[in-house]
C-alpha cells in the first residue's frame, strides 16, 4: 500500500517538525551513547589484538609486528571512525537520522543518470543485507569472547563455556518481546564502568613497558608494510576487528545526535580502547607466548579475572542488544521504504517510539546465532566470518559518501577526490584482506547478504511490476464516478478504499460495485505514501482532493521512521465532509493473488518467490492499525 522510496518535496523539511535529541543535555546523551552506540566496538579488545597474532595468519611476537599492529589499530580508528564517520559521514544526516538506508534515501534521488541512481540503490540495499549477517555474528562472537575468559579465570569450568553462552543468548532473545527500555537504563553506567576498568588495566601495563607509546607514530605501521608486506596485508583482516561497530555510530545518530556521539568517542571511548590495546601490546613484550592465550584477561591480576569475566559478559550482552535492536529498526525502515513485505511489528514501550519488536526477525536471528555458536564453537573461529560484512558495509558507505560530497554538498573535485581516495584505499585494503578469510568462515556473511539482497530486490521489483499491471487495468476516476452514480444505490456511512496508487479507481471499489451494487454516501480513495525523509510534518500529513458526488481522494504521507496509524490520522482530517467516526466507517482492502507468468519483468523463479512473500506478508489491516471489525477484504488476481 505504500510506494517504494517516493520523492519528497524539497520544502518538506520543516525544522520545527524534526525531533530534537539534545533537550536532555549533551552530557546525559553522551553517557547514553556510551551504553548503546559503543557496545560493539567496545568489546573488540576481547579478541581483536589476540586474533592479529594468534589467528589464521600468525605474526611473530617481535617489536616490528607488535608496534606495527598497535600503530595500525590506532590510525585505523582515527581514519575510519574519527575522520570518516564522526567528522564527515555523520554530517550527512537525513533529518537527524543515519544508517545505510537513511543515507540511501537521502542521495538516491540526487543523481542525474537513472543508471547511476539504480546502481546506488542496489549498493545501499546490499549494505543493508550485509548488516543482517553482521547482526547474526556480533552476538555470537562478543558473548563467546567474553565467556571464554572463564577458561582463564577458572580453568575447571572451561567445559561450561558453550552451555553458558547458549543460555545467555537464548535469554537475551527471549526478553526482546517484553522490551528493553528498563534494562537500557543501566546500559550507560555498566559501559562506563567497563571502559574505565579496561583503560586502567591497560595503563597499569603501559607503565611497566612505556616504550609502547611510540606506537602512536604512523612510521611503525609504514615500516611494518615495508618490512613484511604480505603479512601486514593479511594482518589487516584481524586489525579491522578493532573498528567493528564504527557503522553503529552513524546508524544510531537519530537516537542521540551527532555531538553527543562524537563527544563520547573522542573524550572517553577512544582513549579507553587505546589504553587497553597498548596495555595488551606491552604485556606481549613482557610475557610473549604466555600471554597470547588471552591478553585481554591476563592484563588483570588472578584475583580480578573472574569479576572481569562478569563485567565483559555484561558488556557483550549490551553490544548484542544494540545490534538486535538495530536489526528491528533496519527492518522497519526497509518495510517502509518498500524493500520488504509487511511484518508484524509490536511496540514494547508506550513512551519510546523506537522501542519495537519484530517476532519473525527475532527468532530468525536467535536460530542463526545459536547455529553459529554450535558450528564455530570459539570466538577465534568466528572472527574469520566477522570482518567481511563490516568492511563491505564500510566500503559501500564510502561510495554513498562520494555521492553526498559531490551531489548534496557540491564539494569541488579537487577537495573531495583526495579524501575519498584515502577512504577507498583504507576500506578497499580491509575488504580485500578479509576476502582471504572467505574459505575459513567469511562465506557466511556473504551468503546471508546475497540471500537477503535477493529477497529485498525481488520484493521491490515485484511490487513495482504489480502496481504497473494494476495501473494498466485501472479506470479513470472521473469516468467511473459519472457511470457509477447512475447505476448504484447510495447507502449511509463512509467507505475508505485503500489504494497504492494516487490515481485511477481501486480494484476493491470496482469489485464492491460489481458484486454489491451499492456506493456509500461518502467514499474516500486513500493512499499512504512513505517519503524519503524519516519524519513528515503532522500539519502537512494529509492532502485532500474533492472529486464530486461524495468522492474524495486522500493522501497520507509518513516518514520512513514513523509508524502508520490510519484511524488516528483520519481523526485529524477536516475538509472531507463531516468528521470521521470509526463506527460509521468501513475500510475496503484489495488482496492480490499473484499468478506467475512468462511476461517480461522478472525471471519465473523470482516471480514465484515474490508470490510467496506476498502470501505471507502481514495483513494491511494490522499494518495500518485498522479496526478489525470495520475491514472488508476483496481479492483479485494479477499476472506479472
Amino acid at each position: 500500500m505504500s510506494s517504494p522510496v517516493p520523492a519528497a518535496p524539497p520544502d518538506a523539511r520543516a525544522e520545527d517538525e524534526i525531533p530534537v535529541h539534545h533537550s536532555d543535555g549533551l552530557l546525559k546523551l553522551a553517557v547514553g551513547a556510551i551504553g548503546i552506540v559503543f557496545g560493539d566496538i567496545g568489546t573488540s579488545p576481547l579478541y581483536a589484538f589476540r586474533e592479529t597474532f594468534a589467528g589464521h595468519h600468525k605474526l611473530a611476537l617481535d617489536p616490528l609486528h607488535i608496534m606495527g599492529v598497535l600503530s595500525l589499530m590506532f590510525w585505523s580508528m582515527m581514519i575510519v571512525v574519527t575522520i570518516k564517520y564522526v567528522a564527515i559521514i555523520m554530517r550527512a544526516d537525513n533529518n537527524g537520522e543515519g544508517g545505510s538506508l537513511a543515507l540511501l534515501a537521502l542521495v538516491s534521488g540526487r543523481t542525474k543518470s537513472k543508471r547511476w541512481s539504480t546502481g546506488i540503490v542496489l549498493l545501499g540495499v546490499f549494505a543493508t543485507s550485509l548488516f543482517y549477517g553482521d547482526s547474526m555474528i556480533t552476538p555470537a562472537v562478543t558473548v563467546l569472547g567474553a565467556v571464554e575468559g572463564l577458561a582463564i579465570a577458572a580453568p575447571a569450568f572451561s567445559g561450561l563455556v558453550l552451555p553458558i553462552v547458549l543460555a545467555i543468548l537464548i535469554a537475551l532473545f527471549w526478553v526482546q518481546r517484553s522490551g528493553t527500555a528498563r534494562i537500557g537504563l543501566i546500559f550507560g553506567p555498566i559501559m562506563l564502568v567497563y571502559f574505565g576498568v579496561i583503560a586502567v588495566l591497560g595503563l597499569l601495563s603501559v607503565v611497566q613497558t612505556p616504550h609502547v607509546l611510540w606506537a602512536f607514530s604512523p612510521h611503525h605501521a609504514i615500516h611494518f608494510f615495508l618490512a613484511d608486506p604480505v603479512r601486514a596485508f593479511l594482518a589487516l583482516g584481524s586489525v579491522v576487528l578493532a573498528v567493528t561497530g564504527a557503522e553503529a555510530l552513524y546508524a544510531d545518530m537519530g537516537h542521540f545526535g551527532r555531538k553527543p556521539i562524537g563527544l563520547s568517542w573522542l573524550v572517553f571511548v577512544l582513549p579507553a580502547l587505546m589504553c587497553n590495546y597498548l596495555g595488551q601490546g606491552a604485556l606481549l613484550f613482557r610475557e610473549g607466548e604466555a600471554a597470547l592465550r588471552s591478553p585481554f584477561y591476563m592484563l588483570a591480576p588472578d584475583s580480578l579475572q573472574l569479576p572481569l569475566v562478569l563485567l565483559a559478559t555484561m558488556a557483550a550482552i549490551i553490544a548484542s542488544q544494540a545490534v538486535i535492536s538495530g536489526a528491528f529498526s533496519v527492518t522497519q525502515q526497509a518495510i517502509q521504504l518498500g524493500f520488504m513485505p509487511r511484518l508484524r511489528i509490536e511496540h514494547t514501550s508506550a513512551a519510546t517510539v523506537g522501542q519495537i519488536y519484530i517476532p519473525l526477525i527475532n527468532w530468525l536471528l536467535m536460530t542463526m546465532v545459536i547455529l553459529l555458536v554450535l558450528f564455530f564453537r570459539t570466538s577465534s573461529n568466528l572472527t574469520s566470518a566477522y570482518g567481511i560484512a563490516v568492511t563491505g558495509a564500510m566500503f559501500i558507505d564510502t561510495c554513498l559518501l562520494g555521492v553526498a560530497l559531490t551531489r548534496l554538498w557540491n564539494w569541488p573535485l579537487y577537495a573531495a577526490a583526495p579524501l575519498l581516495g584515502l577512504f577507498f584505499l583504507v576500506d578497499g585494503a580491509y575488504f580485500a584482506a578479509n576476502l582471504t578469510k572467505v574459505p575459513d568462515g567469511g562465506w557466511f556473511p556473504l551468503m546471508i547478504g546475497l540471500i537477503v539482497f535477493t529477497f529485498l530486490t525481488t520484493w521491490s521489483k515485484g511490487r513495482t511490476l504489480m502496481m504497473e499491471r494494476l495501473r494498466e487495468a485501472a479506470m479513470p476516476t472521473k469516468v467511473f464516478i459519472t457511470s457509477a452514480i447512475n447505476s448504484a444505490s447510495r447507502v449511509s456511512g463512509t467507505a475508505v478504499f485503500m489504494t497504492s496508487s494516487a490515481d485511477g479507481v481501486p480494484h476493491a471499489l470496482l469489485h464492491n460495485l460489481k458484486h454489491n451494487k451499492v456506493l456509500h454516501e461518502r467514499i474516500i480513495l486513500l493512499t499512504v505514501k512513505i517519503v524519503q525523509q524519516p519524519y513528515w510534518p503532522e500539519t502537512d500529513r494529509a492532502t485532500r482532493e474533492e472529486m464530486g458526488e461524495g468522492f474524495y481522494r486522500l493522501v497520507l504521507r509518513y516518514g520512513f521512521m514513523e509508524e502508520v496509524d490510519v484511524p488516528a490520522a483520519l481523526k485529524r482530517v477536516h475538509g472531507c465532509g463531516t468528521d470521521f467516526k470509526m463506527m460509521d466507517t468501513s475500510f475496503f482492502l484489495s488482496r492480490q493473488t499473484l499468478l506467475a507468468s512468462e511476461r517480461p519483468g522478472m525471471m519465473l523463479w523470482r516471480e514465484k518467490l515474490f508470490a510467496w512473500m506476498l502470501r505471507n506478508a502481514e495483513s494491511a489491516m494490522e499494518f495500518f492499525r485498522l479496526p478489525t471489525n470495520r475491514v472488508v477484504e476483496l481479492g483479485s488476481q494479477v499476472e506479472i
